[in-house]
Parts: C-alpha cells; structure tokens; sequence
C-alpha cells in the first residue's frame, strides 16, 4: 500500500475552504465528504460519507459540485477523485 500523504497545512485549509462552499448542500441530503489524502502527483482523493456514499446523483455532484469547487479555489490540484464514488447506471 502507498504511503498516504496529507496536504500541507496552508493547502489542506484551501481545499477545506474550497469544499466547505458546498458542504451545505450535501449536508441538507444527510451527507458530506472528506479529505482521504493529496498524492506526490497533486492528486485529491476524497470520499462521500453520510448518504452521498450511496446516492445515485453522487457521480453528478462529484462533477458539478465538488471537483468544480476544489479546481477553481486550489489550481495546483491536477485532479480529484472520490474513492467510493457510486457509478452511473
């Protein structure tokens, strides 16, 4: 397994900011989501917690929502990625 590598602290406050602008609309469906780790590579590993974990718009929200907001607010994210994101039918 990789080693997991957390953001530093200044680029772990951005991301959180970034994710707290949408936080209240996933919080007003019972869910939310939450940093997993920031890769070498600039990669954002998020996951959904709560009922976007299972909700079969998450992969929507994902795009028009969360990776939206982390991408416009921290520019050296290259990419975003949720790990238990639940796919399209």
């Amino acid at each position: 397994m990789a080693a997991i590598h957390l953001p530093t602290t200044d680029l772990r406050k951005r991301i959180e900011a970034s994710l707290d602008t949408i936080r209240p609309y996933l919080e007003a469906d019972g869910g939310n989501v939450r940093i997993i780790e920031l890769t070498g590579e600039q990669i954002l590993r998020l996951e959904f917690t709560g009922t976007c974990s299972t909700c079969p718009m998450s992969a929507m929200t994902f795009k028009a929502g969360v990776e939206d907001a982390v991408k416009k607010a921290v520019p050296e994210v290259k990419a975003v990625e949720v790990v238990n994101l639940t796919p399209v039918h």
